[in-house]
């Protein structure tokens, strides 16, 4: 019987406090490294479009302590997930089979990585388009822009981080088919459904017009496809592990 079965309720919560509290210290000794790092990453975003061309604005005395605080969680949020995600499989490692838990501590990687890619793709492409596009709404407008920095940051962050996020679509299929929770069969049968799903999405996360909506939801349905091949690759194996036990 897995050592997971035999815990107990309060050992289960003990033990999710521990490793919370251990997530909670790294990511506040990471914080403390982001602070160092917040002003050459905002130094940065200045000399490089599209915030070279805007002038930034503090609306509030706090807005310039605000956005180190913000630049620094980003910072420690990205550099200490992979830590996050090693303590969320130490939780959960106990309840799966060795084949499982090997499968979840060899996606870990994978996952940063993906975070990464959606992260560089969110800033690089889509975040200079929703920029272009709403300028472009008040110049025809006749308004001049007055950028807080505050505002600036926040809107990047709406768009960067869910994107990012999304990008983990393949990762977090291939783990839930490798538990047997998701198999190619229903990802295509309920295909139509998760594309209006990310088309909803999109459109919440890009400006409101049909060509940056396209940009955004043709990405995801790309992921979407990619995690569709990535089970059916799973789920294949699955059946020649099958297969050959059973000659066994």
């Amino acid at each position: 019987m897995p050592k997971y079965d035999a815990m107990t309720v309060v050992e289960h919560l003990s033990e999710l406090r521990t490793r919370i509290i251990r997530i909670l210290i790294v990511l506040m000794l990471a914080m403390i490294a982001g602070f160092f790092l917040a002003q050459r990453i905002l130094i940065y975003f200045k000399t490089v479009p599209p915030a070279s061309v805007i002038a930034w604005h503090a609306f509030s005395p706090m807005d310039g302590l605000r956005i180190y605080m913000m630049l620094a969680f980003v910072i420690a949020l990205a550099c200490t997930l992979p830590f996050i995600l090693y303590q969320l499989w130490g939780f959960v490692k106990n309840g799966l089979t060795p084949d499982e838990q090997r499968a979840a501590l060899t996606y870990i990687p994978y996952t940063f990585l993906c975070f990464i890619i959606g992260l560089s793709f969110a800033y690089f492409v889509v975040f200079p388009m929703c920029m272009k596009f709403t300028t472009g709404i008040s110049d025809r407008l006749g308004l001049v822009p007055t950028y807080g920095v505050a505002q600036y940051f926040g809107f990047m962050l709406n768009i960067i981080l869910p994107l990012s996020l999304a990008f983990e679509l393949p990762i977090i299929v291939m783990f839930l088919t490798k538990l047997r929770l998701l198999n190619p069969l229903l990802l295509h049968k309920f295909r139509r459904y998760a594309y209006l799903v990310l088309v909803i999405t999109a459109s919440l996360i890009s400006p409101p017009d049909l060509v940056s909506h396209l940009m955004v939801a043709i990405p995801m349905f790309g992921l979407y496809e990619i995690s569709v091949v990535l089970s059916r690759v799973v789920h294949r194996q699955q059946l020649q592990k099958a297969h050959l036990t059973a000659l066994i």
